[in-house]
């Protein structure tokens, strides 16, 4: 691995999973001092430690810290540290990927943070209510600060998942099948695809919503046929599966942890494993659990309460299994052990609070009141928080050798877990008492200062905590390095000794402990006796396996070390906020240096291993590479045909949501366009298609055909036209974006589809520079397979954005 100033460069997920580790807990801190800082607010009634403009921002950036830049970063970066080696893999499928995930995340998230030192931070709530967050309300740039902020950190939260689930159903060690794999991994993967389809509702919404504040597009308008509940379903259908995003990977860890612990296998793996998959479907179900007051109707809210109540049932069962396994097996009572007992506790408590607001009757008197804020609280801190500290106690011995201390682990504990409770408790009186939140203080006479000075106190207590935390981490970490072994006597395979991209075998799994099964296995992939024992190309390699049955299937080659993601990144995060604070220019030349590294770093990772087979160990060879559906590339970009869809899917409900609001559907000054038009607009799209079907014809021949360059200039033009043809024709209809909302959101439709043709301007002009410099060959195809999805994709998008405002209007 890079030393010294080039460190960074550094892609290895044991390197990557660290700093990401570090910058989430820095967040969290963060995050914590501002919650001091309202605590101290409220200590006393009349309080004027802080301005109300200045709490307004602390509590902003409190909750939009923790949730976006602490509570989901944080569970990834375990993951990017942990998976590959719980997985037996050498590293996962991307590990670029991962550093860029990382690096946009670290740059974006710290200038995002210190916009609060200027005055410039957002202050309309973490969950940027409109019409509060229009530009009639909100006329400064703290308001486009969070949108265009919260944008790009959405984008590195999906660029980490889709690593994450490529790396978990391809890469798994030999043997371990899925019904072997760690519940851990289980509770990862589905939280990557719980993240590709709610993520993009969020970058759709923050998306309409700047436009609005930007152009005048009136989506959250009621005057001009918006309406601000819009904004609810949207960021909703993001923000109640985001609670069981970050807790479904905190279960895992528990899952994880508490067979060593206890020393017994965990009760009820495949129980646990289908109540994972039950809560990820069931928490789509339950976004508009926040808007019953909101007036959505009653059988709405009836369906909502019901699948609000339901979600309580896989988590339950966890609990049981839970106690399950501490109860057939002996407790070790150390600090991780009491931080899960605590996490047991904690997070019963706010699952039986959540189960009461989510009847409807109750929610209407505690909605937007202190009791809120106390359940949403128990269940982050106590459901999530709590794991993960148990979690740092349980396998930071992995980073150097050395666990934290005991003694000082169960005053921590103490701390935290009392800390917290006296806390946040007492808010549950709050409000029920009447005290509604986001306000910055409060009258004397009204009964609420016992409450909150108790709570301030408690708050105190748990700051004392975490900085009893932050000195022993700082004081183990400085110790030298020595093995770390295997202090728990933990059966999974993140405790085989591993350096940065080791060159020591994969082991074959045959069980769901294969540690207990076989206690030699270290010393036995140590010394190569496993699948893989070296290095067949000389480079950096890993194995795939079959989704299912995770037979070998074939080797892969890594890519090396670069500056060129933290490039990516800076350019990224660069282009995003230099974009809210309206200097063009600069913004404009970051992302050019995200585009030129991306297309710099893409050249490189579709290239010829040299090999076309490998041995890997007792005589078995296997393909170096793959192509179409056995390539791990293939799949990335599926999922990321996924998510693309999911944000067009997202700007169509929008579409849908304000026809339906309107007496008419188009609305008086609207109308359709024509449909011949239309109709050629879209088969432009087909053709475009069907010219990039004829430019990849060939290419499992070493003699492809030689007008390949032709038929993708044809391709792009055609794309362009059919464009051309869908704006004229909505032009000659009279699209007005700025009158109503309906055209606004068919304005916006076309939008997202403009910003399509110029991806198929660069993929047809990357793909034509490769095919020119002889890289697109038998060998050498990912390229041009992963263009061609994402071409017949946004083809497929075309299609929709063309036809959508005939069926919607149609149909009403």
């Amino acid at each position: 691995m890079p030393t010294g100033w080039r460190r960074p460069r550094a892609v290895n997920n044991t390197y990557i999973g660290k700093l990401y580790i570090g910058t989430a807990l820095l967040f969290l801190v963060l995050a914590g001092v501002l919650g001091l800082l309202m605590r101290a607010q409220l200590a006393v009634p009349g309080n004027t430690l802080l301005a109300p403009d200045t709490y307004n921002q602390v509590f902003t950036m409190h909750g939009t810290v923790m949730m976006f830049l602490f509570a989901v970063p944080v569970v990834e970066a375990f993951a990017v540290y942990l998976l590959p080696n719980m997985l037996g893999a050498r590293d996962l499928p991307f590990p670029r990927l991962s550093a860029y995930a990382y690096w946009a995340y670290a740059f974006g998230g710290l200038a995002f943070f210190c916009t609060l030192f200027f005055g410039l931070a957002p202050d309309g709530g973490w969950f940027m209510y409109p019409p509060l967050t229009s530009r009639v309300h909100s006329p400064g740039l703290n308001a486009d600060f969070w949108l265009l902020g919260i944008g790009f950190i959405e984008i590195s939260a999906i660029a980490g998942a889709i690593e994450l689930i490529v790396g978990i159903l391809m890469t798994r060690a030999p043997g371990m099948s899925l019904a072997k794999m760690p519940v851990y991994a289980w509770a990862m993967l589905v939280v990557g695809l719980m993240i590709v389809f709610a993520f993009p509702a969020v970058i759709a919404g923050t998306a309409l919503l700047e436009m609005e504040r930007a152009f005048d597009w009136p989506f959250f308008v009621a005057e001009r046929g918006g309406d601000p509940l819009l904004w609810q379903h949207l960021f909703w259908f993001f923000g109640h599966p985001e609670v069981y995003i970050i807790f479904l990977p905190a279960a895992g860890m528990v899952s994880a942890m508490l067979p060593a612990l206890v020393g017994k296998p965990l009760a009820g793996h495949g129980a646990i494993v289908a109540a994972l998959v039950g809560t990820g479907v069931i928490s789509f179900a339950l976004w508009a659990h926040h808007m019953f007051t909101a007036g959505i109707g009653p059988l709405s809210a009836m369906l909502i309460s019901a699948a609000s109540l339901s979600v309580a049932v896989p988590a339950g069962l966890q609990v049981f299994a839970w106690i399950a396994t501490l109860w057939r097996g002996r407790a070790r009572v150390n600090t991780p052990t009491l931080f899960v007992l605590g996490f047991l506790f904690t997070f019963v408590i706010g699952g039986l609070t959540g189960v009461m607001v989510a009847m409807v009757p109750f929610d209407w008197q505690a909605h937007d009141t202190y009791f809120v804020v106390a359940h949403l609280h128990y269940v982050l801190i106590g459901g999530v928080v709590m794991p993960l500290l148990a979690a740092l106690y349980y396998w930071l011995p992995l980073l150097g050798g050395h666990p934290l201390s005991e003694r000082l682990g169960r005053w921590v504990f103490g701390l935290v877990f009392g800390g917290f409770h006296v806390t946040f408790f007492p808010l549950h009186i709050a409000g029920l008492l009447g005290m509604p939140r986001r306000v910055y203080t409060y009258d004397a006479w009204v009964g609420l200062e016992a409450v909150n000075l108790v709570s301030s106190l408690g708050a105190v207590a748990l700051g004392a905590g975490f900085a009893l935390l932050a000195f022993d981490l700082a004081r183990t970490l400085r110790r030298p390095e020595r093995p770390h072994g295997n202090p728990w006597n933990a059966g999974t395979l993140e405790w085989i000794p591993s350096e940065d991209y080791a060159t020591r075998s994969v082991p074959q799994v045959t069980s769901r402990y294969p540690l207990w099964d076989r206690p030699t296995l270290s010393e036995e992939v140590v010394a190569g006796a496993h699948w893989l024992p070296g290095t067949p190309t000389g480079l950096r390699e890993t194995l795939v396996t079959s989704p299912a049955a995770a037979r070998l299937s074939h080797l892969i080659v890594l890519p090396r070390d670069s500056w060129l993601p933290v490039l990516a990144a800076l350019g990224t995060a660069g282009f995003f906020l230099l974009l809210t604070v309206k200097w063009m220019v600069t913004a404009f030349a970051f992302g050019v240096l995200a585009i030129v590294t991306t297309l710099m770093w893409l050249w490189h990772s579709d290239r010829d291993p040299g090999l076309a087979s490998a041995s890997v160990g007792e005589g078995v060879s296997v393909p170096v590479g793959a192509h179409g559906l056995r390539s791990h590339s293939w799949w990335a970009s599926v999922i990321l045909v996924v998510v693309d869809a999911t944000v067009l899917a997202s700007i169509v409900f929008a579409h849908i949501h304000v026809a339906m609001r309107g007496a008419v559907c188009p609305p008086p000054g609207a109308a359709l366009p024509p449909l011949g038009t239309t109709a050629l607009g879209a088969a432009a799209f087909v053709a475009s298609s069907l010219f990039v079907a004829l430019a990849g014809r060939g290419a499992a021949r070493a003699t492809p055909s030689r007008w390949r360059g032709g038929w993708l200039v044809a391709a792009a033009l055609a794309a362009v036209a059919g464009f051309a043809a869908l704006l004229l024709a909505h032009q000659s209809a009279g699209l007005a974006p700025r009158a109503t909302a309906w055209g606004a959101t068919v304005a916006a439709l076309l939008s997202y589809l403009g910003f399509h043709v110029v991806l198929m301007l660069f993929f047809a002009a990357y793909l034509g520079a490769r095919i020119g410099c002889g890289l697109v060959t038998p060998r050498q195809r990912a390229t041009l397979e992963n263009v061609a999805l994402l071409w017949h994709a946004s083809t497929a998008q075309a299609l929709a954005v063309a036809f959508v405002p005939y069926a919607v209007a149609a149909w009403l």
